[in-house]
């Protein structure tokens, strides 16, 4: 059975070289391009992108409506189909414009990769993702060992992610150097720190508990006194894996370089999670928990731009959006306060003119 097609595979460079260097992608959405393309690929037996014709579209959404997920076994999500068709459209819509095919496909016929209005609404529709509380975190990272290197890494690694709210990217790329407990910030340098859209910018410590402050600030001055590690050694080490008794792999301690990705981070925190006996939250996670913290106990407008500003949002439009949900339980205990009389102050007249002005500023 044919497996690819020489000539798609050609084209199909240069489409990733135009996305990465033209449009920006990163290496994660280049991926999820390259998948969509190889289930149309799959679907059409390897056939020459030069024979589509719009009825193929058509009838690829039939085929992708009725395809089962790997892991879960149900059919594919309306999110799923709405991201891979969207990647084949735009895909599809540049194709046409190149030499060689203009005379085979039109522009037009890339719009046959939509969905409904009723399946795309579905398909971006915004689902209630559960938070960890404050205490719940603080219970996992109360609940873990710390007696090897290995066992204070990690639980100075969930407890930097709740004092910085730092994205797992840049936590697996830190240096010691970017970190100073004197003026307890944490610098995320493009330069050299995984950032999201490769933006600089400085965090402080949030303010969640001086004692998850104190297990970062043992963790930083362990590798510096201790192990003797310099300012361009990482802040969360890879572990080292060599072969032990029973000529077994196994963990043997820490390494000195960076990990290669976030995935070991996300394990820690699953393996922590289900051992203080609580559903597992992913790193990112624990940004909605401080953006939902910052919207309890920032008072004024200028506090909240603040906080907004220290998880790297330009906007706090962006904060409350995206990740300052209120959640269902909160939202009924709100709207019944709201019901009961209260005196109005000048204050907050002026707090909520100030909020009016942010927004207005963010849209422009």
């Amino acid at each position: 059975m044919k497996s690819y097609n020489p000539e798609n595979e050609r084209v199909k460079r240069q489409y990733f070289t135009y996305l990465k260097e033209a449009r920006r992608h990163s290496e994660a959405s280049l991926d999820t391009v390259a998948k969509a393309l190889n289930r149309f690929e799959q679907y059409g037996k390897f056939r020459s992108f030069k024979s589509f014709h719009f009825q193929q579209a058509i009838a690829f959404k039939r085929h992708l409506a009725n395809q089962a997920a790997v892991r879960s076994g149900e059919r594919l999500s309306q999110a799923t189909q709405y991201g891979t068709l969207r990647a084949l459209r735009d895909f599809f819509h540049w194709l046409a414009d190149k030499p060689g095919y203009r005379s085979h496909l039109s522009f037009a016929d890339a719009e046959y990769f939509n969905l409904s209005e009723k399946q795309t609404r579905i398909a971006k529709a915004e689902r209630e993702q559960p938070v960890p509380t404050l205490e719940q975190i603080k219970h996992v990272i109360q609940a873990l060992p710390a007696s090897t290197d290995i066992e204070r890494r990690n639980r100075a690694l969930i407890a930097f992610t709740i004092l910085t709210g730092a994205r797992d990217g840049a936590i697996a790329s830190f240096k010691l150097k970017h970190v100073d407990l004197t003026e307890r910030l944490v610098r995320q340098d493009a330069r050299e720190v995984r950032t999201k859209f490769s933006k600089t910018f400085t965090t402080w410590f949030f303010p969640v508990g001086e004692e998850l402050s104190e297990i970062v600030e043992d963790w930083v001055t362990h590798l510096q006194k201790v192990r003797l590690w310099g300012s361009n050694d990482p802040l969360f080490p890879a572990s080292e894996i060599s072969l032990g008794e029973g000529h077994r792999f196994g963990v043997s301690g820490l390494k000195r370089a960076h990990w290669t990705t976030a995935s070991p981070i996300r394990r820690i925190f699953k393996e922590a999670f289900e051992a203080a006996g609580l559903p597992y939250f992913n790193p990112h996670s624990f940004r909605k928990t401080l953006a939902r913290l910052g919207e309890q106990v920032c008072q004024t407008p200028e506090e909240f731009k603040a906080w907004s500003q220290n998880l790297g949002h330009e906007s706090v439009l962006t904060t409350l959006s995206s990740y300052g949900s209120v959640p269902p339980h909160r939202q009924s205990e709100v709207l019944r306060d709201l019901g009961r009389p209260k005196e109005k102050t000048a204050a907050s007249d002026i707090l909520i003119k100030q909020i009016a002005a942010l927004v207005g500023e963010a849209r422009r």
